[in-house]
């Protein structure tokens, strides 16, 4: 997912805090490393992991897993051998003959093959069952029951053999649209906390606590009275009237939701649309100056061409720097540029009233000629510039570049240490701020490339 597959790991467990529990660590750590395992291998793994302490035992280790499924972290693996015939679904039907008008989007059969593999949401996080067994012992009842937000598992009636072969056959893996979902929430919780001031960051904080989204993986959205309960638990927080936290969280750009006026949603994409444009700008600044930083910033968020004379104007540059400027830009392919041609009003007029005798004699065809070409010699050119649409992606490009630089000088210093070089202490210091740099780096990856 990005070029730093350990500070990937370590974002994603310490994004969640559903892995302070026991053993939770250690599960989701074995699915981060192995891609899929069966829950018998993730048992032996997480008993080996244990070392000089006390054992796991079966029972507690199944719970622990059934809490990460439970929460979405956790996925049955799709189908192995999914029942597909592409004969079959070639072969059109009646239903399709009477909406033969209506067009359907066409799959590949690749696409159709996924699609009849992926499970039902229910399949996709349908927990182990308990043990089943009569046990002779009274202490162990308790790991019978399943919790009252698991009862609706109970329904489905899996046997001794179901239990088996979720255990011993069926897959599991980290789900990974969960994982980016946390990653965002926790980037865009941190870029936005740096931005708020002291009396509105008890709020933000309180709005990400009472977040009740489960499926929306687009949006934060929390009730306003489970707002206000976080916000009590916080200093000074119990003061704020309901007035004051709803004038707080509109001036924040929350939006309260259609379905709910009592819940406000945050828009985790459109902020982290921002933030993509702040990484671009920041370093188009620092390579080509505030004149650069100012035209582009204004290109961004108009979100359509604009003319030269425009962004002279809206920018308050100067004029022969502004075309330096743009030149420069468009030279690097950041912006594009195009030209536009408009026809005078006033001049046409003009030259068609200088001429007005001469129009008078040619009374047929050549009139018509006459005035296209009045018309023709009145025309103005002129440039208007946008944003390349590739820019991300140019962007995108040189952060890979940057860090497999970076990633060679770590390798490098690793080197030079395994070499026994006099300058030990000099190396370690220059590594831990290449693995920094690294990690931040990181950061803008999956800024760019996964949120």
């Amino acid at each position: 997912m990005s070029s730093t597959g350990g500070a990937s790991q370590s974002s994603f467990l310490s994004s969640m805090m559903i892995f302070q529990r026991k053993h939770s660590e250690a599960l989701f750590e074995g699915l981060l490393l192995n891609g899929r395992l069966t829950f018998d291998q993730l048992v032996e793994r997480t008993i080996s992991k244990s070392g000089g302490s006390a054992v796991p035992k079966r029972e507690g280790i199944r719970k622990c897993f059934n809490k990460l499924v439970y929460a979405h972290y956790v996925e049955r693996c799709p189908k192995p051998q999914p029942n597909f015939d592409p004969l079959a679904d070639e072969q059109p039907t009646s239903s399709r003959k009477r909406a033969s008008k209506i067009v359907e989007k066409v799959l590949s059969l690749e696409q159709k093959v996924v699609c009849t593999a992926a499970l039902s949401d229910a399949e996709r996080f349908s927990e182990i069952p308990y043990l089943m067994e009569r046990s002779s012992n009274a202490n162990d009842c308790h790991d019978q029951s399943v919790a009252g937000a698991k009862r609706k598992h109970e329904s489905l009636g899996v046997d001794e053999e179901h239990k088996i072969i979720a255990e011993n056959e069926v897959l599991w893996r980290a789900n990974f649209e969960k994982l980016i979902f946390c990653l965002k929430k926790k980037f865009c919780a941190e870029r936005k906390k740096a931005k708020l001031k002291l009396g509105t960051l008890s709020i933000w904080e309180a709005f990400l606590e009472a977040n009740v989204t489960d499926k929306d993986n687009k949006s934060v959205t929390s009730p306003i009275n489970g707002i206000l309960d976080k916000l009590r638990q916080k200093e000074g927080g119990s003061s704020m009237t309901l007035d004051q936290v709803k004038g707080v969280l509109n001036g924040l750009e929350f939006v309260s939701t259609s379905a709910n006026p009592e819940q406000f949603a945050f828009d985790l994409n459109k902020f982290a649309e921002t933030c993509r444009n702040d990484e671009i700008e920041s370093l188009v600044k620092k390579k080509y100056g505030q004149e650069a930083y100012v035209i582009l910033r204004l290109l961004v968020k108009q979100r359509c061409p604009v003319e030269t004379d425009q962004i002279t104007d809206m920018t308050i540059l100067d004029k022969m720097k502004v075309h330096e400027t743009l030149y420069k830009l468009w030279q690097d392919e950041h912006i594009d540029s195009e030209v536009r041609c408009i026809i005078s009003t006033e001049m046409g007029r003009a030259l068609a009233f200088r001429i007005s005798s001469i129009l008078l004699v040619w009374r047929d065809g050549g009139v018509y000629f006459l005035l296209q070409k009045v018309f023709a010699t009145a025309n103005i050119n002129y440039f208007v510039w946008r944003v390349k649409s590739t820019l991300q992606e140019q962007f995108l490009d040189r952060l890979h570049h940057a860090a497999l630089n970076l990633r060679q000088m770590v390798n490098n210093m690793v080197e030079l240490q395994l070499e026994g070089s006099k300058d030990e202490t000099k190396l370690r210091k220059r590594k831990g701020i290449l693995i920094l740099a690294l990690i931040r780096h990181d950061e803008s990856l999956m800024l760019f490339h996964d949120f």
